[in-house]
């Protein structure tokens, strides 16, 4: 069973569900977007009774959603074990014994300003202690940084409590932690119903600088998969000793330091990556569908898979406003022109900019000689592409 929640749905999820009779949750938004699919619908009660008695695997393609399921299933480890994830303090003392030096501590937003950074193990990151799509994100190395953070924050939690709810973004608590030196990964799997990890995808997550926080790109090819898949079910293997998930999604960001070793950034649960991202992109790259592979309880054949003779990079760009513009400041997109750069577009979906601080996602194919076109989208404010009022 799904359920869906705004901000966003994809083509693809939809179609998933019909062409498979994939049971969705009835809200009024389901119902709008399944018109004349009664029969995939199901009651709040009837839904309530099969995820409890174990008679569906759920899934949500938005942390919205959280919401309903703490309210309403009670009764299972559900709620529970998205605590685990969306608290990013239970998560670090979930794992403190596989990284007993690594620093956390939880603040009270109204306490940070009190804070004497002195105290600190710099370099560090602040994030809130339950968050989403980097907001509210920041790299603290220096005195300055620190103050240009809180000044920030001010800012970034009053745009962010006007888009998430609470269980997405919770701007009451931050945590602050340990920064991590190394390569950043994106990974979609689930937990069967043995607690074993099921590899669905694994994606590279590129910033423009050492001080860039932003989601502006990420990238899977064969060659991520056959360098990592290994190491990684080795880690969620471990991971998963301590949080005992069963049919259980899960999205988590991780760092590989220099002495090659996985120390996970933060996990999102009962979902893949977020808007429909990651999981619409590795049926671009691989050519599987893993929400069915979820739903099924089935694996990806990565043996077969890592055997095609395919360098290239499948993408997605999110687009991200860093114009430096408000959105009442901005006339047009020119989607045509973001197009025009790129060698290989597959999917273009736009997002109104005047309800979300973006202007959409783009999935591309990239091949291994043409790296230049995203060295450029990853380091550009979108300005050019911009048509200010």
């Amino acid at each position: 069973m799904i359920l869906l929640d705004r901000p966003y749905i994809s083509d693809f999820l939809l179609e998933t569900i019909q062409q498979n009779n994939i049971r969705v949750l009835e809200t009024p938004l389901s119902t709008s977007l399944l018109p004349n699919n009664d029969t995939l619908l199901v009651s709040n009660d009837k839904a309530i009774s099969l995820i409890t008695n174990q008679q569906e695997l759920l899934y949500t393609n938005s942390e919205n959603a959280i919401g309903w399921i703490s309210e309403n299933l009670k009764n299972t480890n559900l709620p529970q074990h998205i605590e685990l994830f969306k608290n990013k303090e239970k998560f670090r003392t979930l794992i403190s014994t596989l990284f007993p030096n690594f620093y956390y501590r939880k603040v009270a937003f109204n306490a940070l300003g009190n804070l004497n950074i002195d105290t600190l193990p710099m370099p560090f990151v602040i994030k809130p202690n339950v968050g989403f799509f980097s907001m509210g994100v920041h790299t603290i190395k220096t005195k300055d940084d620190w103050e240009n953070a809180l000044t920030a924050l001010q800012l970034e939690m009053k745009s962010a409590n006007d888009i998430y709810p609470v269980q997405v973004m919770d701007a009451t608590e931050f945590i602050i932690e340990s920064y991590v030196e190394g390569q950043e990964y994106a990974i979609d799997c689930y937990f069967n119903a043995q607690g074993k990890p099921v590899l669905l995808n694994i994606l590279e997550h590129q910033f423009s600088s050492d001080d860039d926080v932003s989601d502006r790109l990420y990238f899977t090819s064969i060659n991520i998969i056959k360098k990592l898949k290994e190491k990684v079910l080795q880690f969620l293997t471990r991971l998963n000793a301590l949080a005992g998930l069963t049919h259980f999604p899960l999205h988590i960001e991780m760092r590989i330091d220099n002495d090659g070793v996985i120390i996970p950034i933060e996990g999102n649960p009962m979902r893949f990556g977020g808007w429909c991202t990651t999981a619409d992109l590795a049926y671009h790259a691989y050519g599987f569908n893993p929400y069915l592979y979820y739903f099924k309880q089935q694996a990806p054949d990565w043996d077969t898979i890592v055997k095609r003779k395919d360098d290239a990079a499948y993408s997605v760009i999110i687009l991200n406003n860093a114009t430096g513009l408000e959105a009442r400041q901005i006339k047009a997109f020119n989607y045509d022109k973001l197009l025009s750069c790129f060698e290989h577009p597959i999917e273009l979906r736009k997002i109104d900019y005047t309800q979300f601080p973006l202007f959409g996602f783009l999935f591309t194919k990239t091949s291994n000689h043409n790296f230049k076109e995203l060295d450029n989208i990853l380091l550009s404010d979108l300005r050019e592409f911009v048509v200010a009022k």
